[in-house]
């Protein structure tokens, strides 16, 4: 039988022992740290589990289904009586948290926009306007906004009583009860308003890959934006007027002591958006100024010489390239208003933490149980809303050719 060859045994004896390989060192390491970490998660549950019936109290999810008894001032979407069990309670927190982090995260982004570019702005009374706007608000704690807008401009308003007579039936009215308005009531035949909102929106959305493809064949623009609203706009309107307007609105009337009837926005809820809104749009502002600043000043020279329109070339040159610079610290922003929409308890606005974490956890004591829902939805809010900033920041990213 043939002997091995001088290379073999060479390579046989230059083997490194188990523990002098980088590698399995490296898995040895890994397993020993998901140990460790499993045992301190055991004995933290294990612990709480002991002292929880050492002292008699109850655990598990079964209060759930437990009478509330208490009345919540805002419970959209979500039907609420003091007869609704907690669980009804959590999801209308689960609402109102939701509601005042996506209406806030747009309307931010929107106002954020608009301030960081007039902070970019040639005109003296504009930049100086918007550097002020940022200087202001970004150095002032967000509570004492919140409290500011609620106890020193909304709480003072005037009350019903004092703007409106018995018997009146009011369409809209700004007191310190919120703001009121008429409820509208869609009729007979309003269905179809929405199927032409829908068919424009879709159409919208054709025309937009239609002149995108247009342009990268011929160079020619078309105006999509104009094109779009008109459709979306008149499309829903033309139906309206075709199918007999049929939508009917619902004014408030004014009892003897209250507006009753109609829509009402709560003030707390207006103070919390107006704080968080205007708090989170400074540093948004900062985020587009610079971002706008990073995109090299050859880009917009080049866009002149082309003969690309200056109301066109923040939007079509600037703009597309800076939202890579944008986006990254603009998803922390979003995740900070989010998580920030907890300061509602300080007015007593009816969000997740108030509500959930708050009342219900004072009536029921499962501070387990309660702190777990509260801390999964936050988090889970928190990873949707990254998950989506990250799939649009790869569609926007550079591609390289």
């Amino acid at each position: 039988m043939a002997n091995s060859s001088p290379s073999s045994a060479i390579s046989a004896a230059s083997k490194p022992s188990f523990w002098r390989d980088p590698d399995k060192r490296a898995i040895v390491y890994q397993l020993v740290v998901v140990a460790v970490i499993g045992w301190l998660l055991y004995s933290i549950i294990n612990n709480t589990a002991t002292n929880m019936e050492a002292r008699g109290l109850a655990s598990g999810f079964g209060f759930l289904d437990s009478r509330a008894g208490f009345g919540i001032i805002s419970t959209p979407f979500v039907p609420y009586t003091e007869d609704a069990n907690y669980f009804t309670v959590f999801l209308v927190g689960l609402v109102n948290t939701i509601i005042v982090a996506f209406v806030g995260c747009l309307l931010a982004l929107l106002l954020g926009f608009v301030v960081g570019i007039g902070r970019l702005s040639s005109n003296w009374l504009v930049q100086k306007i918007a550097t002020s706007y940022i200087e202001l608000f970004r150095n002032i704690p967000l509570l004492l906004q919140i409290l500011f807008w609620y106890s020193a401009v909304l709480k003072p308003l005037p009350g019903p009583r004092e703007l409106h007579e018995a018997g009146e039936m009011v369409f809209f009215s700004v007191n310190n009860r919120g703001l009121i308005f008429a409820e509208p009531v869609g009729q007979e035949g309003f269905q179809f308003v929405w199927y032409a909102l829908f068919a424009a929106l879709a159409v919208s959305w054709l025309i937009k890959k239609w002149a995108a493809a247009r342009q990268m064949q011929t160079g020619e623009q078309f105006p999509v934006l104009t094109v779009g609203m008109g459709l979306v706009i008149g499309a829903p309107l033309i139906t309206y007027l075709i199918m007999g307007r049929p939508l009917e609105f619902m004014p408030a009337e004014m009892s003897r002591f209250a507006l009753s009837g109609g829509v009402t926005i709560i003030p707390e809820f207006v103070a919390l958006l107006l704080a968080l809104v205007i708090y989170t749009a400074a540093f948004i502002a900062e985020i587009v100024r610079a971002g706008i600043q990073s995109v090299s000043h050859g880009q917009t020279e080049a866009a002149s010489a082309l003969g690309v329109k200056p109301s066109h070339r923040m939007r079509l040159v600037v703009v597309p390239q800076a939202m890579r610079v944008i986006v990254p610290p603009l998803t922390s922003q979003f995740l900070n208003l989010t998580k920030n929409s907890s300061l509602a308890t300080a007015i007593a606005y009816p969000d997740l933490f108030s509500v959930f974490a708050g009342t219900t956890l004072n009536q029921t004591g499962q501070a387990v149980e309660i702190m777990a829902m509260t801390l999964a939805v936050y988090l889970t809010l928190s990873l949707v809303t990254s998950g989506f900033m990250n799939w649009y920041n790869s569609r926007i990213k550079l591609v390289e050719r």
